[in-house]
């Protein structure tokens, strides 16, 4: 039996290929917490978790790009330019304001208390994206602890803010589609495995 090439979904597109150069170079400066590890496999990571959770080709892309308006100075008018309104609006919803109009870096609690105000009324695929980044987030710190690093000496907040956060963003993104629950499941797991 053979499959036309017409109704398979392409593996991988041009369009993936290029956001994940652009996530790449966007972040080449960048490397994660105490590993070193350049920032992109964290970009790379996210994208990969949500296609393993069955999201489509923009929300992979949203997940490779969700970092490079916050943390690279990409505007949202140049993503929807290269990969369309859908995405740029998905990277915007992924996106803390981590600045006050002054130019001043806003109070950590700040940040994320304004975020997770805002996710309340996030689409599925934003939240799905939150959550990717947290689990993978979660592994990551899982996986340094295992290794015997100083964790949270490398956040602005301490152990058990850095507790709430992660609680608050579960039950806010973790329900209204399977693929969250999934997630916000998987999330929960590695959260409860670092609180010992």
């Amino acid at each position: 039996m053979s499959i036309s090439n017409s109704s398979v979904r392409s593996l991988f597109s041009a369009r993936l290929e290029e956001a994940a150069r652009f996530a790449a170079v966007a972040h080449r400066e960048q490397a994660r917490r105490l590993s070193g590890t350049p920032y992109f496999q964290h970009a790379g990571a996210v994208a990969w978790i949500l296609d393993r959770a069955g999201f489509d080709e923009n929300v992979m892309i949203a997940g490779l790009l969700h970092d490079v308006v916050e943390d690279a100075g990409v505007s949202p008018e140049e993503i929807a330019s290269r990969f369309g309104p859908e995405v740029a609006e998905l990277v915007v919803w992924c996106s803390e304001v981590k600045n006050d109009a002054q130019g001043r870096k806003r109070p950590w609690i700040d940040r994320k208390r304004d975020h997770l105000d805002a996710l309340e009324s996030a689409p599925v695929e934003a939240r799905a994206i939150i959550l990717a980044d947290k689990l993978h987030n979660l592994a990551s710190i899982a996986f340094d602890l295992d290794r015997g690093l100083d964790v949270w000496s490398a956040f602005n907040a301490d152990q058990e803010r850095v507790f709430w956060y992660y609680e608050a963003t579960l039950r806010l993104c973790g329900a209204g589609d399977p693929r969250l629950g999934r997630l916000a499941s998987e999330c929960r797991e590695k959260l409860d495995a670092i609180r010992g």
